[in-house]
């Protein structure tokens, strides 16, 4: 029986000494804990002394940053020269193409188009109307009232056309 009471008194003496030493520490309070301890051994420095630090550092870096640009500037003399490639005319892609209706041809070589679009919408899937108006210019007053146009894009004409007269694909009646 007396070895059974010290087998059972044991385990709680254990329990006492791990309280005692307190919780484990994770890792990161590990490494801030001998962060702390470093710095308490380090003797104590003037601000001036850290801004001293500080400009040494930055003078390292500027000398190591200057030799690598060095180097890199002699490494592209020493490569083979290559002419540039022939300039060639700048062709953007494909212009916009609208066909719609004129709405208005009062102006002097200007119509007003009106574009009309139906699109279904993504959630409720009801067809939506839009309609949007545009000026183009129209060099012969080819166009009328009611005419089914069609409209190319072009380099602005003025404050409000950005657009050229195509075609006439229909007339009105």
């Amino acid at each position: 029986m007396a070895d059974e009471e010290t087998n059972e008194e044991t385990p709680v003496e254990e329990t006492v000494e791990a309280v005692d030493a307190g919780p484990t520490l994770t890792r990161k309070e590990q490494r801030t804990q001998a962060k702390h301890l470093a710095a308490s051994k380090r003797p104590a420095r003037t601000p001036e002394e850290r801004q001293e630090e500080r400009k040494a550092e930055r003078a390292r870096k500027a000398k190591v940053r200057t030799a690598r640009r060095l180097k890199e500037r002699e490494a592209r003399k020493a490569e083979p020269k290559t002419e540039p490639p022939a300039a060639v005319e700048h062709v953007h892609g494909r212009k916009k193409v609208r066909q719609g209706i004129v709405t208005s041809d009062k102006a002097d070589k200007t119509i007003t188009v009106s574009i009309d679009s139906a699109r279904r919408h993504r959630r409720y899937e009801k067809v939506v109307r839009r309609t949007s108006s545009l000026h183009a210019h129209d060099e012969t007053n080819d166009a009328r009232e009611g005419d089914v146009v069609r409209v190319e894009e072009s380099r602005p004409l003025s404050r409000s056309k950005r657009w050229k007269l195509i075609e006439v694909v229909e007339r009105a009646r």
